[in-house]
């Protein structure tokens, strides 16, 4: 019984956690490449074909692939992603969000993300 329940509610939570990495790759707030790892994830545990489809797509597919392989991103991609978050969190903590313990946090939130970025390993385009 459990099993019947659990492949659609992963297939759902698949398929709308891979269309908000797609939204993702234009808004800096989303993140895409752990909204895909949740994906694939999802689809792995109740869809092979939409697995093998996900981590086959022309664009999306090596996202995850290179995630999953430990071979790390593009400095640029790194750099551009830094950027994106910096600017984005200043504008919400400038302009956006009048308390000042939501504003810590999104100042804690982008140091994090970006000492994770940093570690990763940078990969040659």
């Amino acid at each position: 019984m459990k099993t019947l329940l659990l492949r659609p509610v992963l297939l759902t939570v698949g398929f709308v956690t891979t269309a908000l990495a797609v939204v993702g790759i234009f808004l800096p707030l989303l993140p895409t490449v752990p909204l895909l790892l949740l994906a694939a994830a999802c689809f792995a545990r109740s869809s092979e074909r939409f697995h093998g489809w996900l981590l086959e797509h022309r664009y999306l597919g090596p996202l995850i692939r290179d995630y999953l392989e430990g071979t790390g991103i593009p400095l640029r991609a790194k750099l551009i992603a830094i950027s994106m978050i910096w600017m984005s969190i200043s504008v919400s903590v400038l302009f956006l969000v009048p308390l000042l313990p939501v504003k810590i946090l999104l100042i804690f939130i982008a140091l994090g993300i970006t000492v994770y970025l940093l570690r990763l390993p940078v990969r040659e385009e």
